[in-house]
């Protein structure tokens, strides 16, 4: 409950930070910002501070900010004239649309490297059980977290490598675990299932505590900004598939009721994430998942695609290059799609997330 509760707070936050990024720096070079809003569609509250209006919508698939002249087609008053965006330099454009990026990449480092900084980094597995799987020939055998496996069947073992080979080696059926369950030696009959990912091996059904070892200030920058770096080409990876002719006529059928979805072409709205959040007990493997949805916000942003930042960006990049302003009627089409498509995934992420929920 209260790591559902932490997402939903992290969430608004993160989408909050991103428009604060283009909210400042369009402050900071001169430009006229009159909307800070969270979400998208009827408005649920709102109030005015000086010249822009701040608050939040029902629809919670983002943010935006309103900087005057940023849309191509809107007219601007006499008054704010020298105050748009339109107006301003390349590199003054480049800072305001980048700027909501930047923030989220930050962020995501930022906790990336304080996980490394605190927790340390997995020194590999040892042979004690660090998670029983809920239903699995373990569970129904006894075994409990905080045992440390010592035999299966006759194979003593004495590293989870072992641990593995032997339990593929017994295959299917019943055998027995020797474990030490504090400094008490105890055999458990187990009856193992057969392996998902290894036809003829056995599946017993839990995982093993990892060794941390600690890493200083210094090294922890690189591991960060490994992850970062990860982070961005696995959501690459993530969208390719999600907008694969096979994955979109999948998700048509979630409208017609067929929510059996595979996990690696499922999108996850935020209702997800707070799912997801609800269900982690590790405060670091929470918090890598949410430095992770900074990366994906991110990097999503930075598609050169009108009207996301990294279009924007394009469009900027456009004209300081060819020295003329980019033709609408070819823009429009462009900012269409990209809006129908992800308001699409969002609405499929939702309906999937709200009727069938993710369990970890």
């Amino acid at each position: 409950m209260l790591g559902g509760i932490a997402a939903v707070i992290a969430i608004v936050f993160f989408v909050t930070a991103h428009e604060a990024g283009h909210f400042l720096a369009a402050k900071a070079v001169g430009m006229k910002a009159t909307q800070f809003f969270f979400g998208f569609g009827p408005k649920i509250w709102s109030m005015q501070r000086g010249e822009t209006e701040y608050g939040f919508k029902w629809i919670p698939l983002g943010g935006y900010v309103r900087i005057v002249g940023m849309n191509p087609m809107e007219e601007v008053a006499p008054g704010d004239i020298g105050r748009t965006y339109r107006e301003k330099k390349f590199w003054e454009k480049s800072v305001v649309v980048l700027a909501g990026v930047g923030m989220n990449f930050l962020i995501a480092f930022v906790m990336f490297y304080g996980i490394f900084l605190v927790v340390g980094v997995p020194g590999g597995p040892t042979l004690e059980v660090g998670l029983v799987v809920e239903e699995s020939p373990a569970e129904q055998a006894g075994l409990q977290e905080g045992d440390v496996i010592v035999a299966i069947g006759s194979h003593v073992v004495t590293e989870w490598d072992e641990f593995t080979t032997a339990i593929q080696s017994e295959g299917p059926g019943p055998t027995s675990v020797t474990v030490d369950r504090d400094g008490e030696l105890i055999t458990l009959e187990v009856d193992l299932t057969e392996s998902e990912l290894i036809a003829g091996a056995g599946f017993l059904g839990v995982a093993p505590t990892q060794v941390q070892t600690d890493v200083g200030p210094i090294e922890s920058i690189g591991l960060a900004g490994q992850l970062v770096w990860g982070g961005i080409a696995d959501t690459f990876g993530a969208l390719f598939k999600m907008v694969r002719p096979s994955s979109l006529a999948q998700y048509l059928g979630v409208f017609l009721g067929d929510t059996d979805v595979p996990n690696e072409i499922r999108p996850v709205s935020p209702i997800g994430i707070v799912a997801i959040g609800s269900q982690v007990e590790n405060p670091a493997v929470f918090l890598a998942i949410l430095a992770y949805v900074n990366v994906f916000l991110a990097t999503i942003n930075l598609l050169p695609l009108f009207p996301l930042d990294g279009g924007h960006f394009a469009v900027a990049l456009y004209e300081k290059l060819t020295g003329r302003e980019p033709d609408i009627r070819r823009l429009a089409p462009v900012a269409v799609a990209v809006i129908g498509l992800f308001l699409f995934l969002g609405f499929v992420a939702i309906i999937l997330d709200v009727t069938d929920p993710i369990s970890l």
